[in-house]
């Protein structure tokens, strides 16, 4: 990677704090966000350090503005598969993972890490998967977060389900890392 860039467009801030650009274009317009809009145009850009004051008063991770990296959370019951998990998509692929074993620490984990891709095992007993999805859409800070749903028990009926309550993905476990890392590609790939 090359040296981060001193001005971004509101599509890479949008990006970088997993919004929707439309987002960033309201907090610029109504002055949250300080930048300046290019002359002759209506684009609009931020300096980087408007972006990390911005960021720090709003309590957004700032691991992203480093790296770059594709933000994954990952909740499973399965403590043994979450380490797995974790250890292989960072070692191996470079992705900023965190994990939760449970509904409520999955909830708190999004809200502060902001991933850009949640792959959330859809067999937790406490868990209403239509309410999810809606929870995530309609949060602003967490509205272009995609949803990946596991089971070991899901059929493809199944899957499509979930896909239909809001879901962009499934996977049948157990399942190998490289499917799941190419839904993630296609999901939250495009964090750069």
């Amino acid at each position: 990677m090359g040296k981060p860039k001193d001005v971004l467009t509101t599509g890479q801030v949008a990006k970088i704090c997993n919004v929707a650009p439309r987002t960033v274009s309201k907090w610029f317009d109504t002055g949250q966000l300080r930048g300046y809009r290019i002359p002759g145009s209506k684009d609009r850009r931020i300096p980087r350090q408007q972006l990390i004051r911005f960021m720090k008063a709003h309590g957004m991770p700032l691991e992203g503005m480093e790296t770059g990296a594709v933000r994954v959370l990952v909740a499973d019951p399965d403590e043994e598969l979450l380490g797995v998990l974790r250890k292989t998509l960072e070692d191996d692929y470079s992705y900023d993972v965190r994990t939760a074993s449970g509904t409520f620490e999955a909830g708190a984990v999004a809200e502060s890490f902001r991933p850009h891709v949640i792959v959330l095992d859809v067999s937790f007993s406490d868990l209403d998967t239509k309410r999810l999805c809606r929870h995530v859409r309609t949060n602003p800070v967490l509205q272009e977060t995609r949803l990946i749903a596991t089971s070991g028990a899901m059929t493809d009926g199944q899957g499509q389900g979930y896909i239909q309550q809001g879901f962009d993905a499934y996977l049948k476990k157990p399942f190998e890392v490289r499917p799941l890392v190419t839904l993630i590609e296609e999901a939250g790939g495009n964090a750069e």
